[in-house]
């Protein structure tokens, strides 16, 4: 144990040392919560600070709550306040089975002294085959580290002195496992020393979701008061992109402080309008009509027998019972959906569209739509241009658009890149870009009500934007501009950039990078601007490494007499965004053989993996 918790006598009732592997809750030595009446029965950080039972059921994390979080199922340990509820890391060896992309486990470091900001250590992934694999496991401080990341923020701390206001968190994070080997166990990191102590609540398996792949997504981009849904449904129109004959829908509390109820949901095929093609399938969540979903937290749907049409609008309808202030949101759309009059009640079983009196242009709390089979998916991570800003509303003109539709038509013609090439995958596209979203800063802080939906960065988000997104096999990186307007350096996004490569390569997932577009004439696109893009462009063109393939869409767009701006047929008009052509230039531009990975282990093996 560390210095200061070996100081501080062990609990009564925490359990020996066993020799393992065992079930994490076995390994229990640490009391993290405390009853708002009672501080002192816990000591998480070794001075005497806890974490609020009442907060912790406030935000819908109770004893024993199931939690998905990134795509793993987690669970909130089943303790009651004051008893043991956490392991202190200390080279346990924790039981673990199945076979996933990933292990998730519920964290936060502490230090007895200071306010720290992350405390990191190695552990070791041991296969049912005998091999095994070492994992580099990173915890933020559950008092200094970023909001940004976190799963859950709780608006106090407990101490001996009573409570007092200060955002307290706990994280979910992952580390890679070589996809499609059973597991056996998990050892955790050796003890870090005197100064911190890292800490884990609860581990699982992410199991990838094998079987399915994801249709369409989104990204959280804000929390912004949405004035007060109160009673009533809405009706949310999507875009596919590959098809299937069953799927599931997910929705997401991200960024939230309290829980969410939905009273019931529905899927179906868009005839016209708010209108559907038939009776809209009702959703069950863990067989029961509807969910609350913690702060912090996603729900999946049960699958349901839905014949999805690849290339075409699905109406998700979500029934809000209770009253709804503020919600996650992506803001821009770019698709009119429609909403029920507050009061109205449940309308997702109505085929007709005549209950839905309202319109929205942004897509709440829904996040994903999956369908069963399917190839994978190819997941683009970007900003306003990646989001369509500047397209036809409701056109789908999206650049991952109409790369989409070109990995469809490859299955039953040309495939757009010289010929029918059978070794390309008819991959799902799904769209992750966030308007004003960044590389390297966040403009959105990542907890509390806020009119900022630019999102957090493109670092902060890259475990639930994609290493989490449902059969995500590559990922297209096209972000940067913002970076280098708002005064970012070269050097900066560069690392920015590599560190996003890096985790993604570790994850098994091809990585191709596209350089920064021209937004000369911008009013904020100066020299200087222009001349750290082209420092950027230039890494991307020749990464060492860092990227498997390279879009270039900045020679894509970028005017032959003048490359600091767009050429005027691919210009919206403001200079930064192109329009509906210059989107579908770029989605015709990629050449679709560099989003296959390469022969062998590729996104099926962690690296550093041993075999007997």
């Amino acid at each position: 144990m560390s210095g200061h918790a070996a100081a501080a006598p062990a609990a009564p009732d925490a359990p020996a040392r066993p020799a393992g592997p065992l079930p994490l809750e076995r390994y229990f030595d640490n009391r993290a919560v405390s009853d708002d009446a009672d501080p002192t029965a816990a000591d998480f950080d070794g001075a005497g600070n806890s974490l609020s039972a009442q907060d912790l059921t406030a935000a819908g994390w109770t004893p024993g709550r199931a939690l998905d979080l990134d795509g793993a199922r987690l669970r909130w340990p089943d303790r009651a306040p004051g008893t043991p509820d956490n392991v202190r890391a200390d080279g346990q060896r924790v039981r673990l089975a199945g076979r996933g992309d990933a292990v998730s486990l519920l964290v936060a470091a502490t230090s007895p002294d200071a306010v720290g900001t992350e405390v990191s250590g190695t552990g070791t992934v041991r296969y049912a085959d005998g091999g095994s694999s070492p994992y580099l496991l990173r915890a933020p401080d559950w008092r200094g580290g970023p909001l940004a990341t976190k799963a859950v923020a709780l608006p106090h701390l407990n101490s001996g002195g009573g409570q007092r206001f200060g955002k307290v968190k706990v994280y979910a994070v992952t580390v890679p496992v070589a996809r499609g080997r059973a597991l056996a166990s998990l050892t955790l990191p050796a003890d870090p020393g005197p100064q911190g102590d890292l800490h884990v609540f609860a581990v699982a398996v992410r199991s990838g979701a094998p079987g399915w792949t994801g249709t369409w997504s989104t990204s959280t981009a804000g929390y912004p008061s949405v004035g007060t849904w109160h009673d009533q449904t809405l009706r949310l129109v999507v875009h596919t992109s590959t098809g299937g004959p069953e799927t599931r829908v997910r929705l997401e509390n991200t960024f939230a402080a309290a829980p969410v109820r939905v009273g019931a949901a529905s899927v179906a095929v868009q005839g016209e309008g708010a209108a559907a093609r038939a009776l809209p399938v009702p959703l069950r969540f863990d067989g029961r009509a509807g969910v609350s979903i913690p702060a912090g937290a996603q729900a999946y749907s049960d699958p349901v027998g839905l014949d999805v049409p690849a290339d075409t609008n699905l109406l998700v309808s979500i029934h809000l019972p209770e009253p709804v202030a503020a919600a996650p949101v992506h803001t821009e759309a770019l698709q009119q959906s429609y909403l029920s009059e507050p009061g109205s009640g449940d309308r997702t079983r109505d085929r007709g569209g005549a209950p839905y009196t309202g319109v929205l242009h942004t897509w709440p709390l829904l996040t994903g739509v999956d369908v069963r089979g399917g190839h994978g998916a190819v997941v683009t991570l970007g900003d306003s241009i990646t989001d369509g800003v500047k397209s036809t509303p409701g056109a789908n003109a999206r650049w991952p658009d109409v790369l989409a539709r070109r990995l469809l038509a490859r299955d039953d013609g040309p495939s757009g890149d010289g010929g029918r090439d059978a070794a390309i995958p008819a991959y799902a596209v799904l769209n992750h870009g966030i308007s004003a979203n960044r590389v390297v800063t966040d403009r959105y802080t990542g907890d509390g009500i806020s009119t900022d939906t630019g999102g957090v960065s493109a670092q902060h988000r890259l475990e639930r934007d994609v290493l989490g997104q449902t059969g995500v096999r590559t990922l297209v990186l096209f972000e940067g501009v913002n970076d280098v307007r708002w005064g970012t350096g070269p050097d900066e996004v560069i690392a920015g950039m590599r560190a996003i490569a890096d985790r993604a390569r570790e994850r098994g997932l091809r990585v191709v990078g596209a350089t920064i577009a021209p937004c000369g004439g911008f009013p904020d696109c100066s020299a200087e601007v222009d001349a750290r893009r082209a420092e950027v462009n230039a890494f991307v063109r020749d990464s060492g490494g860092a990227f498997d393939a390279v879009l270039d869409f900045d020679r894509v767009l970028r005017d032959p007499d003048r490359p600091d701006r767009m050429r005027a047929a691919y210009d919206s008009g403001d200079h930064l965004h192109p329009g509906d052509a210059g989107l579908r230039a770029l989605g015709e531009s990629v050449d679709l053989r560099a989003l296959v990975p390469a022969e062998g282990p590729g996104p099926y093996a962690a690296p550093g993996a041993r075999t007997p």
